[in-house]
């Protein structure tokens, strides 16, 4: 499809048909997040089930984040060399097929397994939505695309607690895992049948074309399967990234994964009555994604540049997440859940802005890569996480020691990305080929 020069002004006749393909990636990264939450909802259920400890436990989260990072590695590369529309598909198949898993097992072990094969295709989830979001939208509406579609890392997570539990109570804990991971595979149908590069798709016009291709990264020659992430380890910004993700990442797995046990110990809540609290932090954080994506847009759109517009955003999203350094001393329980979404909501933004970087940092070709390489940076920091919460809570039972970490971090990670990219400055094409 050939396209006009793109004049600056919003035709009225534009298609906008890259919002239907946002959409479809808010419903994928939600399918992720319920499938990913799960765990947590059934933590205890499934202690009583299959007698696990808390090491235990951090275990099986720890060997789902190691699966996790090899396979953001793997998909970061094979996104970049087979595409985003068959390479997302895979990785959808995968973890479908083991979250249905979950349900036919009967130990500890077989658990782990489930839980690391679910991990290796959950990793193809961000590296295919960023890839797309680089395809379909341009660099000034990027920021507000992810933050749309991360917001399904919260979305998730309140369906979770309101429809896990009643399937759980009604049927058990298996038929949870099987029941959702039949239904939730429509989604791949779907994705196949809609998705499609711009330039390839039937649905988007001249002006949409030429509307997303009016950055200055719209149009890449270069071969993608030629360029080697071992390269690409080689420039500062793949690490201001990488230890963004490193940094920031095992906050989140935190919420997810340890969240509903601590709303447990500390308020006497379980399966029946841990729902509503979480589903309050939740919509906390979805609107922080949301917001978070759209502050530093508007920005870009009011004439800021990408550093300004991204850092400042990110800078105060790190200040509003540290008063949960106090949630273990707040008595009243919505005090504790205004507290806690209000670090969620911060998280969500904050992670708006960082997956924008590698769009804004490297040309198309590299994205996918980048953002493997970051993924598995973070899922490392949360296997260290993961371990350190694990030895803590069987060890000392408080919760204190991780809320200090979790409310220290992004202002750590923000420091090393701005020392890193004091300016947020594009790597040029003709450096990556001649890294090669």
């Amino acid at each position: 499809m050939n396209a006009p020069a793109f004049d600056g002004t919003v035709s009225p006749r534009m298609s906008k048909y890259r919002w239907v393909i946002c959409a479809l990636l808010f419903i994928a990264i939600g399918i992720n997040y319920i499938d990913r939450q799960m765990i947590g909802i059934l933590k205890s259920t499934l202690q009583a089930d299959l007698q696990w400890t808390e090491i235990e436990y951090a275990q099986i989260v720890f060997w789902f984040q190691c699966f996790y990072a090899v396979g953001f590695l793997t998909f970061g590369r094979v996104i970049d060399k087979v595409g985003v529309r068959i390479g997302y598909a895979v990785a959808f198949t995968i973890w479908t097929i083991a979250s249905i898993g979950h349900g036919l097992i009967h130990s500890v072990t077989q658990f782990a397994i489930a839980r690391s094969v679910l991990g290796f295709g959950e990793s193809g989830s961000f590296p295919s939505s960023l890839k797309a979001v680089s395809e379909w939208f341009p660099q000034k509406e990027r920021a507000q695309a992810v933050g749309i579609f991360n917001a399904g890392t919260a979305m998730g997570p309140i369906i979770t607690p309101l429809l896990v539990p009643a399937i759980t109570l009604a049927w058990g804990w298996r038929a949870a895992f099987i029941s959702i991971g039949i239904v939730t595979a429509v989604w791949l149908i779907a994705w196949l049948i809609m998705y499609r590069r711009p330039a390839e798709h039937p649905k988007v016009n001249a002006e949409e074309l030429a509307y997303i291709r009016s950055s200055d990264d719209a149009v890449s020659t270069a071969p993608a399967e030629k360029i080697s992430w071992f390269k690409l380890l080689t420039f500062k910004e793949t690490w201001a990234y990488a230890l963004g993700k490193f940094l920031t990442d095992p906050i989140w797995w935190l919420y997810l994964f340890w969240l509903p046990d601590f709303l447990g110990k500390a308020y006497g809540l379980d399966l029946k009555s841990f729902g509503p609290p979480l589903v309050a932090v939740y919509i906390l954080a979805d609107f922080g994604s949301i917001f978070g994506g759209w502050a530093s847009s508007a920005q870009m759109k009011a004439g800021r540049s990408a550093n300004a517009a991204r850092k400042s955003t990110m800078l105060v999203c790190a200040f509003l997440v540290t008063p949960i350094i106090a949630a273990q001393f707040v008595d009243n329980l919505w005090a504790a859940v205004g507290i806690i979404g209000l670090a969620a909501a911060s998280h969500q933004a904050w992670s708006a802005n960082l997956m924008t970087l590698p769009s804004d940092l490297f040309p198309k070709q590299a994205v996918a890569s980048v953002i493997g390489i970051g993924g598995t940076a973070g899922a490392i920091g949360g296997m260290l996480m993961t371990t350190y919460n694990g030895y803590i809570l069987e060890l000392f039972k408080s919760y204190q020691p991780i809320f200090i970490v979790a409310a220290s971090a992004y202002l750590v990670a923000i420091v090393v990305i701005h020392s890193l990219t004091p300016k947020l400055a594009k790597v040029a094409e003709d450096r990556i080929l001649k890294s090669r």
